[in-house]
Formats: C-alpha cells, sequence, structure tokens
C-alpha cells in the first residue's frame, strides 16, 4: 500500500446539499451528523442539506459544518476502503480543516473537536461584527510583490497577508478600506484577478485577536493527546504530533498567515505517493496541482 496524505477543507467550501448523500448512504457518517446536532444544539444537518447558502456561509455554521461532513467524508472512504484509511501517514488542513486534521490523526475527540470549533466560529465572528473588514484574493503575483502592496496599502489600518495558498494565489486580510486599497493598487501592479472572498472579516490577522482570548481558554481546557500521525500545521508548515505545540499553534493561527503553500511542500518534499482531498469542493486539489501537475490527488466529496 502506497503511503497516503490527508487533506482537509477549509471555510469557503462549503455547498447547501453538502453531507446529505453520506448521511443517507453511510451509517457512521449520519451517527457523526446526528451526534453534532446534539452537541451544537440546532439543526446542523438541515443547514447543510437545504440551506439556504446565506446561513450556511455564516461563520457560525460553516466551521462546523465543514468539520463534521469533512469526517463523515472520511467514514465514507473507511466504509469501502478501509485499509486507505488505515493507511494515511500524515494528515493537514486549510485553517479550519486543521481541527478536521488533528481530529483524524487523534490529537482530540470528535466532540472536543466540535465544541472548539464552535468556540472558534462563535468568536471569529463576533470579531468581524464588530469592525468592518475582509479579505481579498490576489492572483498572478508573487508573494514579494504582494506584501508590498501591502505595506503600501496599509496606512493606519489592518492589513496583512493572510493565506498563502500556492504560487501566485495569496490571500489579504484587513479594514475594508485597507482591502479598497489593495485591490487597487494590486490591480494596477498587473494583477490577474483581484477577488474580494466570502468571508465574514479579516482572519488570519490581529483583528481576531478577541476570539484568540476566548479559543484560549477552551483550548486550555480540552483534552489533547499525542497525535498517533503527524499534522502539518498552518502556522508553520512543519509536522507536529506534540498536544503542547498542537494547543499553541491552534491559538496562534487565528492571527497568523496561513502557510499553505510551505505545507503542500513539505508533503510533496515527503515519499507520499496518494493524497486524498476529503470533504466540499475540490479546492485543494487544485492547489496542490499547481504545484505538482501530475499528483495523484483524489476527492471523496461530502
Amino acid at each position: 500500500m502506497s503511503k497516503v496524505a490527508f487533506l482537509f477543507p477549509g471555510q469557503g467550501a462549503q455547498t447547501v446539499g453538502m453531507g446529505q448523500q453520506l448521511a443517507a448512504e453511510v451509517p457512521a457518517a449520519k451517527a457523526l451528523m446526528d451526534q453534532a446536532c446534539e452537541i451544537l444544539g440546532y439543526d446542523l444537518a438541515k443547514i447543510c442539506y437545504e440551506g439556504p447558502q446565506e446561513e450556511l456561509n455564516a461563520t457560525v455554521h460553516s466551521q462546523p459544518a465543514l468539520f463534521v461532513t469533512s469526517l463523515m467524508a472520511v467514514e465514507a472512504l473507511r466504509a469501502k476502503s478501509p485499509e486507505v484509511v488505515d493507511s494515511a501517514a500524515v494528515a493537514a488542513g486549510l485553517s479550519l480543516g486543521e481541527y478536521t486534521a488533528l481530529v483524524f490523526a487523534g490529537a482530540m475527540t470528535f466532540e472536543d473537536g466540535l465544541r472548539l470549533v464552535q468556540v472558534r466560529a462563535t468568536g471569529m465572528q463576533a470579531a468581524a461584527d464588530a469592525v468592518e473588514s475582509g479579505m481579498v484574493s490576489i492572483l498572478g503575483l508573487e508573494r514579494e510583490q504582494v506584501e508590498s502592496l501591502v505595506d503600501q496599502a496599509r496606512g493606519e489600518d489592518v492589513l496583512q497577508v493572510a493565506n498563502l495558498l500556492g504560487p501566485g494565489n495569496i490571500a489579504v486580510s484587513g479594514h475594508l478600506s485597507a482591502c479598497a486599497r489593495v485591490t487597487e493598487a494590486a490591480e494596477a501592479a498587473g494583477a490577474m484577478k483581484v477577488v474580494p472572498l466570502a468571508v465574514a472579516g479579516a482572519f488570519h490577522t490581529p483583528l481576531m485577536q478577541p476570539a484568540v482570548e476566548k479559543l484560549a481558554a477552551a483550548v486550555a481546557e480540552v483534552p489533547m493527546a499525542e497525535a498517533r500521525i503527524p499534522v502539518v500545521m498552518n502556522v508553520d508548515g512543519s509536522e507536529h504530533t506534540s498536544a503542547d505545540e498542537i494547543r499553541e499553534l491552534l491559538v496562534l493561527q487565528v492571527v497568523s498567515p496561513v502557510l499553505w503553500e510551505a505545507t503542500q511542500r513539505h508533503l510533496l518534499s515527503g515519499d507520499y505517493e496518494q493524497f486524498y482531498e476529503l470533504g466540499a469542493g475540490r479546492v485543494l486539489r487544485g492547489l496542490l496541482r499547481r504545484i505538482e501537475r501530475k499528483v495523484n490527488c483524489e476527492n471523496v466529496s461530502a
């Protein structure tokens, strides 16, 4: 059996209908959704299966939805090919997906992971509601160019690189006024495309600090075990199994850039022959193939 790496999507991948077919076909997947609804205290299944999209897109709903349905996808793969799940030797997740990866890796239970996600999502939504902020995707410019434009456009506002997704694919976060300035500057600098992202606010910047304080308290209370397989973490693009390191990095992640390109390059430098993207969408497979066109990456859709 070839060495396998599991990838889990982050916020933005959600779509109405996610998880519905898995719940109908895989009893273990349905059990996860049923348990999630009980833990959260609301009908997450209805929001996932029926929408509307605007309600699913809300941070307080989309983060738990993606977490749960990605783990439902794991159960679907386990039912079909248990040997593949058993052979997974490393995991990684984009932003919110990091929590999914950690639960899969055994660092925490499904219940504790979901409770942390709920705290994270509620805190990030509240921090976003408190100030006019957002995120902008800049395509076609390299990191050094984007960082220079961010420095020029920042002014007195918060503005920083938030997601390093891949070559020429970078997201920046900050106050809306600064996002508008960097959008204009990036277009003038020859960016292929500049797109405002459908998120609640300036994720992975200091504007999320109020969420950090609540999350840190919750993370400190959650039982955390040594991960049974390494998880490549967003903050540094390196493998971690230590519970203490995982706690620290989960808190830092909310206000730190997501080093997804570094994460992918780390994985590609290993001897992993097969990748699986588990959950809604196919974004991660596309990003991986931007770096290594011939990589074997299969999607197990939610």
